[in-house]
């Protein structure tokens, strides 16, 4: 009996009960209770990372319910590395939260517990209506998440994202009831079964949920034009929330991918691929809108905000090809500029908490405490999101472009990708430039507080992975070739599932 998969799930979910009944008195503890529960997770997470590496799926049934009447949680390549990618962010953002961030507010521990939970189970769940229950756990610890901290901004920009992502939720629950109704199963496996064997007449409703949840996907991936919510949201979150957060709209782009490949891949009948039509050109418009963005800010956070969308944009825009090269480059890119991102955040706060009254804003003033450290870690950053050598940012994107040679969208796909890279290495540019370049004509307002190793020791090490990426660049795009094979045969998934052979219980 292997119950491995479930204790992702499991984990997070026990510590934040412990947490919550600790109550707010007993600030060590919960922060060595949090912090073990992290650090379990990151061990969890490697441990099944190497174990899909194998290329075996892990199934599980709750319960020992048969599929498909009961819930399952599903291990694969592509499930694996989502534990693996959470769990390192989560790791260097609590770090960092422990040198006095998570003292702002009250239960942060025990949100970020839930958090955690909320997306493991997403990408672990092998049914559709628990894919819902499990965002939803994510959704509402990173309400309270976002307000941690108080003051009006974050209210005002939390009210925003509360709202935006219930109207999304209840969006969710219409698309999974027309798949219910049309297919009678919400178990992927089951409904990738179903819908091959959906008759051409009864295949309109299921053909309309399916555009619905592409919907619901894309608008908790923040493309365009559902991205609006996120550079104020994750410009008003503290540091590590919105670290943590970086990985938030790539479950929006796994969800896509899961169900796009899996349940209306190109076997799937009259409703299959699609998604095919839409999933490139939208990519393709959030990376310019990105763009733009990028270029109007006027402060760091804001400027990072703008990259995620931009990220996004990359990552659709690999998975849109719909082939194994495509597929491989968004793989590749989603781990690297996750990881990334979530570490600029971070150090978009160590440069506020230098620079006193202007905070991040892109205005020349004193000079920085440490510029040296901090301008190393902005241009790794920098290079790494713009996507030049010799970091990984420039491999996720040559990949991309690479995919694209011989298909038609390369006249699309080129001058977008490459237009987009050089107006954001402009944008960094500027604001390297700014902030430590035209900054230091004037004396500190008060005396600067020390840079600890407790904040800059995390941000470093995230950054640290766009040349990890590189170094281990072999078996990183090795696994994710497999990846994409994997996905692109969701046979094996179908299978693995429905099989009672293969089932661990």
């Amino acid at each position: 009996m292997n119950h491995w998969v479930i204790a992702p799930i499991l984990l997070p979910l026990a510590a934040a009960i412990v947490l919550l009944l600790l109550g707010i008195g007993r600030r060590r503890v919960q922060r060595g209770l949090g912090l073990a529960s992290v650090i379990g997770q990151v061990a969890l997470a490697l441990g099944l990372l190497a174990y899909a590496d194998g290329g075996e799926l892990l199934v599980y049934r709750l319960g020992d319910w048969p599929t498909p009447f009961g819930i399952v949680l599903v291990l694969d390549r592509l499930s694996a590395l989502m534990l693996a990618v959470t769990a390192c962010i989560a790791l260097f953002s609590l770090w960092y939260a422990l040198q006095g961030t998570d003292e702002r507010g009250r239960n942060f521990h025990a949100l970020f517990q839930f958090q955690l939970a909320g997306l493991n189970g997403a990408f672990l769940t092998g049914d559709v209506f628990n894919l819902f229950v499990f965002f939803e756990l994510l959704l509402i610890a990173s309400y309270a998440l976002l307000l941690h901290g108080g003051g009006a901004e974050r209210l005002r920009n939390g009210i925003h994202y509360v709202v935006f992502n219930l109207v999304a939720s209840a969006l969710f629950l219409v698309g999974v009831a027309m798949l219910y109704a049309s297919l009678g199963t919400l178990n992927m496996a089951d409904m990738a079964r179903a819908v091959a064997e959906l008759p051409p007449e009864r295949s309109d409703m299921a053909h309309a949920g399916g555009l619905v949840l592409l919907v619901v996907f894309g608008a908790k991936a923040a493309v365009l034009p559902l991205y609006f919510w996120l550079p104020s949201a994750y410009r008003s979150a503290t540091a590590p929330v919105a670290a943590l957060f970086s990985v938030m709209t790539k479950v929006g782009a796994y969800a896509i991918l899961r169900l796009f490949t899996l349940v209306f891949g190109p076997d799937a009948g009259p409703t299959g691929s699609i998604a095919e039509p839409w999933i490139l050109g939208v990519a393709l418009a959030t990376l310019a809108a990105g763009t733009l963005g990028l270029l109007a800010s006027r402060d760091v956070r804001t400027l990072i905000a703008y990259s995620v969308v931009i990220s996004v944009g990359m990552l659709l825009g690999g998975i849109g090809l719909f082939s194994v090269e495509g597929i491989r480059a968004g793989v590749y890119y989603l781990a690297q500029s996750t990881l990334v991102l979530a570490g600029l955040f971070l150090l978009a706060d160590l440069i506020a908490r230098q620079r006193h009254v202007l905070g991040d804003r892109l205005e020349s003033g004193t000079a920085l405490e440490r510029r040296g450290l901090l301008g190393i870690l902005f241009l790794a950053g920098a290079v790494a999101v713009v996507g030049l050598p010799p970091l990984s940012g420039f491999v996720g994107k040559a990949l991309l472009l690479q995919a694209a040679v011989d298909l038609e969208a390369v006249r699309w796909v080129w001058p977008v990708v490459l237009v987009s890279s050089a107006l954001s290495l402009v944008a960094f540019s500027r604001a390297g430039s700014v902030l430590f370049w035209k900054s230091g004509g004037r004396a500190p307002e008060r005396e600067t507080p020390a840079l600890a190793p407790g904040l800059w020791v995390p941000c470093a090490c995230l950054l640290a992975f766009a040349a990890l990426f590189i170094i281990a660049a072999a078996p990183a795009l090795e696994y994710a070739d497999a990846t994409a094979r994997q996905l692109l045969d969701p046979s094996v998934y179908v299978r693995a599932v429905l099989e009672t052979a293969n089932v661990s219980r």
